[in-house]
């Protein structure tokens, strides 16, 4: 990194559309006793950062007020009680913000190593989506092998590592997805099943994908009357996880069915669970995900790269229809 005492950032100006995203200047992070910083090479870009653009998900306590929630880089400097990462080390992290820079402060125990293999830009797509998944599916979820899993928003970031890991972890996997095309996207990935619904009832497909028996574990983005037609197609002893809410946190639902069926509903957050929480996920990853990275068993789906100062495109290409993750380098990566 320059000798220099302040970076570029991309700010949000106010409340509003990827427009009010603009580059700013902000001061290079000091690490903590505990902390690694990163020369950024490379910044996931995910549906949160656009919420917290709209106003809708604001920052945690004592986080960056930039968006950006996961990056790939070199460290250049390690706080003194510090001991696994030296400068020079390539690693990407988890962050609770401030990813859209040139450089950031993050716990180490929140940052791993990238896989031999991995480029930067696919590492920067990492870390977001894998603890997510890891958390959700594997531990809160218990997703085991020989079980059928059935992924909402196929597409996403969150789907397309979602569909690889229910995979390689030896589950049957189903996606709902919104095109042709995206079916096309997510059997490619190891979906045995890819069901539009557009023009397919979910509950009917999965149901009769499953000869009646429905699937053991659910992943749901959506929300809304979705949670009711989970509860539908939910096998015995199933369980439901809900990670977002994008036709909304409301419904009513048939609690009958959750009593009969002894289905399992929970969910999850994980932006402002301690950072001690999130190390731990990060050990499991390392330890059951990683090898998966370096084989090219498994490797984050890249839509779009776009030039940190290109945010506000980035964004807009969010809200589109896309396949995988958008990510964003920084200058010092051009």
């Amino acid at each position: 990194m320059a000798p220099t005492s302040t970076m570029t950032v991309i700010a949000i100006t106010e409340p509003g559309g990827p427009e009010v995203l603009a580059e700013a200047t902000r001061p290079i992070p000091t690490p903590g006793p505990r902390d690694l910083l990163i020369e950024v090479h490379a910044a996931g870009v995910n549906r949160p950062d656009a919420l917290q653009r709209l106003g809708a998900y604001p920052p945690p306590p004592g986080a960056p007020d930039w968006p950006g929630l996961e990056v790939a880089g070199i460290v250049t400097a390690c706080g003194a009680e510090t001991s696994r990462f030296t400068p020079g080390d390539r690693v990407m992290a988890l962050l609770p913000g401030g990813g859209y820079g040139e450089a950031c402060v993050v716990a180490e125990g929140n940052a791993l190593p990238i896989p031999q293999g991995l480029s930067m830009v696919e590492a920067a797509a990492v870390p977001e989506t894998f603890f997510t998944v890891w958390h959700n599916v594997f531990e809160r979820g218990r997703l085991e092998r020989g079980e059928t899993f059935l992924v909402h928003g196929g597409a996403s970031g969150i789907g397309t590592t979602a569909i690889q890991l229910g995979r390689v972890f030896g589950a049957t996997v189903l996606a709902t997805v919104g095109s042709e095309e995206k079916c096309e996207a997510v059997r490619a990935l190891g979906a045995t099943t890819a069901i539009n619904y557009r023009d397919s009832d979910f509950v009917e497909a999965a149901l009769a994908a499953t000869k009646g028996r429905g699937v053991d574990l659910i992943l749901d983005m959506v929300g809304g009357d979705y949670l009711n037609r989970n509860l539908q197609v939910a096998a015995e002893d199933g369980r439901i996880v809900q990670i977002a809410f994008l036709k909304g946190a409301h419904c009513e639902i048939d609690a009958s069915l959750l009593m009969r069926k002894r289905l399992t509903l929970t969910g999850s957050t994980l932006r402002n669970r301690p950072v001690e929480v999130k190390a731990a996920l990060a050990r499991g990853l390392e330890t059951n995900v990683w090898p998966f990275l370096a084989s090219g068993a498994a490797r984050p789906v890249i839509e779009a790269v776009y030039p940190l100062a290109q945010a506000a495109e980035a964004h807009r290409h969010l809200d589109r229809d896309h396949v995988g993750k958008i990510v964003l380098t920084m200058p010092c990566a051009e």
